[in-house]
């Protein structure tokens, strides 16, 4: 995808341009649902994935400096998994959230998705903006649920 540019961010699907330790600190420390998590399965969880890196282009702040991220698990035929979206503090309240929902649910490759999936426990309204819904027949759905997957640990690294 080519970059797209907007209010001086911009959104790449570029990898190389990802700044790991930066998600990495993300997840592992300010999320609830990757708490823990070492850097060696977020290096892997994006290899596995499309991803998204959102950065700013603004005057006065480090040029480029990657200030948000979202990821899709998906066979690009017919299932898409959003995972571990966010924006950091300083740059919230400001659309990238709806912003990047926007790219990603219009990017080609996914034109031909059947079904989406993400779990949340705080963003409801945001992604209602774009045909999320609650499980309309949650008996159907199931899941395996490995309880505090990443562990603390005890030297204090990760």
């Amino acid at each position: 995808m080519k970059p797209l540019i907007k209010d001086g961010y911009e959104i790449s699907t570029d990898k190389s341009k990802l700044d790991i330790p930066f998600i990495h600190q993300y997840l592992s420390t300010a999320s609830y649902w990757a708490m823990h998590i070492p850097i060696h399965l977020v290096k892997k969880s994006i290899e596995g994935s499309v991803c998204f890196g959102v950065y700013d282009l603004q005057p006065g702040f480090p040029a480029g400096r990657q200030v948000g991220f979202a990821r899709v698990v998906t066979d690009a035929a017919t299932f898409g998994y959003l995972a571990d979206v966010f924006i950091i503090d300083q740059h919230r309240s400001k659309g990238l959230s709806k912003w990047l929902m926007e790219v990603i649910m219009n990017y080609p490759d996914f034109e031909p998705l059947r079904r989406w999936m993400l779990a949340t426990r705080d963003a409801h309204g945001l992604y209602k903006q774009f045909g999320f819904t609650e499980l309309d027949k949650p008996e159907r759905i199931m899941q395996k649920v490995k309880p505090h997957p990443y562990p603390a640990p005890e030297d204090g690294t990760m």
